[in-house]
């Protein structure tokens, strides 16, 4: 499959946080290439604690604008999918870093649609679904980026048995569509009602459900979670357990 695999580590987790580590895989010629830059702010304690990449670490490395690299991700890009964990957020990242990306595969978002699992993210996948074989680091940017390929062609399989998909075009095109659809949310995993359904709080509460639903509404558009609103605007209508995308 024309796929690359990728990942960033950032100064942060803000919209506006910027690129410290970018790897990334071809799918279709195995091409591995990780690279640090020095970001134009400084990093936060809180993302150093993360992936343990020191503003000193990167005092000495080159600006990721105008580097080899960012001319190769932009060709690479023209010529392959996109594919990451949790998508939106690298995706953000490298168009502060004045790259766009319009298609991606979210294997986040692929992984809530058809894996039941109390966490998705990408570590807790690894050990869950037995794709540790795969001798990393956590939180480094290549490290993940190999973790991701495993879970991509766990997903692959789970896809194409799922929908009787026959062809790889067929599997991506399914994957495409599970990206950029919500998924309906069950139980609240925050705030008072945290372990009540959408439905029971809908029965006991309305009116917190109508004031969440705004309030998530009126944060920028980047910070807004779109499974909430998908799930909260189904509470609303009355629609909770409806046949969904799958």
């Amino acid at each position: 499959m024309r796929t690359l695999f990728l990942d960033t580590e950032t100064t942060g987790i803000e919209p506006q946080s910027r690129l410290v580590q970018l790897a990334y895989k071809n799918g279709l010629t195995g091409e591995e290439v990780s690279a640090y830059f020095k970001p134009p702010v400084a990093i936060s304690y809180g993302s150093m604690a993360v992936h343990h990449i020191t503003n000193e670490m990167v005092a000495d490395k080159p600006a990721f604008a105008g580097s080899e690299q960012q001319v190769q991700l932009v060709q690479l890009l023209s010529e392959t999918i996109c594919v990451a964990h949790n998508a939106p957020f690298d995706v953000g990242i490298l168009k502060n870093e004045g790259i766009e990306i319009s298609t991606y595969i979210d294997t986040l978002r692929v992984a809530k649609h058809i894996i039941a699992s109390d966490q998705h993210n990408l570590q807790y996948l690894r050990y869950s679904l037995h794709l540790n074989t795969v001798e990393v680091r956590a939180h480094d940017a290549m490290g993940d980026v190999l973790v991701l390929e495993a879970l991509f062609g766990h997903l692959v399989q789970l896809v194409r048995e799922k929908f009787s998909c026959a062809t790889d075009d067929e599997v991506v095109s399914k994957m495409l569509e599970l990206t950029y659809s919500p998924v309906p949310m069950t139980t609240f995993s925050f705030g008072k009602y945290k372990g009540k359904t959408f439905d029971e709080v809908r029965a006991m509460d309305r009116g917190y459900i109508t004031w969440l639903h705004t309030s998530e509404k009126q944060k920028p558009l980047v910070e807004q979670n779109e499974d909430l609103i998908y799930t909260l605007n189904l509470c609303m209508q009355g629609k909770m357990g409806v046949p969904t995308l799958l």
